[in-house]
C-alpha cells in the first residue's frame, strides 16, 4: 500500500477541517465562512471537474491528472498580492519539481482572460487554469462566503469583477492551499490554512515532492 506524506502542520489543519464535518453543510457547497471549509483530505479522491484554460478550452481533472502527478495550487486571483507574491516564490522550485515528474498547475476563479493576462503579466510558466464557476474549489471543500465587511472592501476598493453564486448576491472565493494529486486524482499532500497571508514555504513543498515521488509511481 502507498504511504501517504503528512507534514505536522497540515496534520493540524486537516483535524482542524475534520472538526467542521460537524457544521451545518451549505447546499450550494461553499461554506458560510472560511473557517468552516472542509478540504479534501490525504487519501481522498477528487472528484472529476471541468476548468478552461487560457483560449477557453475545457479541460476535466481525470484527464488533466491522468499522465503524472500533480503539484496544484489554488489561489484567489491575480488580483491578489499574497497569491501573485506566492506564485513567483515557487517559480525558484519549479525547476526541481519537474524534473522529479511532476506537473505544476494554478487555479483561480479568474475569468480566462485575466488568467491569459496574468500569465503574461507574470512570466509564469506552468499552467494556469480558470475555475470561474468555482467547481474545482467547491470539489476540493475550500469554498466560503466573504463576510459582508470585506466583500463590500474588495468590490469597492479593488474593483475585483466576482460573480454571484446559486442566485446569492453574496461573494464567494476559495481558501488558498497547494495539494499533490497522484494519476488517480488521490491526495497525496494537502496545505491550507484559513489565513490567506499564511503561504506554504516553496522549499518545504520541493522537499514534499521529493519524498512523495517514489510513491507515485
Amino acid at each position: 500500500m502507498k504511504s501517504l506524506f503528512i507534514p505536522t502542520v497540515t496534520i493540524i489543519l486537516s483535524l482542524v477541517s475534520s472538526f467542521n464535518l460537524l457544521a451545518k453543510s451549505d447546499p450550494s457547497g461553499i461554506a458560510d465562512k472560511v473557517e468552516l471549509i472542509r478540504p479534501l483530505l490525504p487519501g481522498q479522491v477528487l472528484t472529476n471537474v471541468c476548468l478552461q484554460d487560457v483560449s477557453n478550452k475545457q479541460i476535466c481533472t481525470e484527464k488533466l491528472f491522468a499522465d503524472k502527478p500533480t503539484v496544484l495550487i489554488v489561489y484567489r486571483g491575480g488580483w491578489c498580492p499574497y497569491c501573485n507574491a506566492q506564485l513567483n516564490q515557487i517559480k525558484s522550485v519549479e525547476k526541481g519539481i519537474v524534473q522529479l515528474g511532476y506537473q505544476v498547475i494554478a487555479v483561480s476563479p479568474d475569468s480566462n482572460k485575466n488568467v491569459a493576462e496574468q500569465q503574461s503579466r507574470e512570466k509564469i510558466n506552468h499552467t494556469l487554469l480558470a475555475d470561474t464557476e468555482m467547481n474545482l474549489a467547491k470539489a476540493l471543500g475550500l469554498a466560503f462566503f466573504l463576510d459582508s465587511k470585506t466583500e463590500a472592501m474588495y468590490r469597492e476598493r479593488l474593483g475585483v469583477p466576482f460573480v454571484d453564486f446559486e442566485g446569492e448576491s453574496r461573494v464567494a472565493l476559495p481558501a488558498p492551499a497547494i495539494y499533490i494529486f497522484d494519476t488517480e486524482g488521490r491526495v497525496h499532500f494537502q496545505y491550507v490554512n484559513p489565513d490567506y497571508k499564511v503561504r506554504l514555504n516553496e522549499k518545504l513543498l520541493l522537499s514534499a515532492a521529493r519524498l512523495l515521488r517514489k510513491d507515485l509511481d
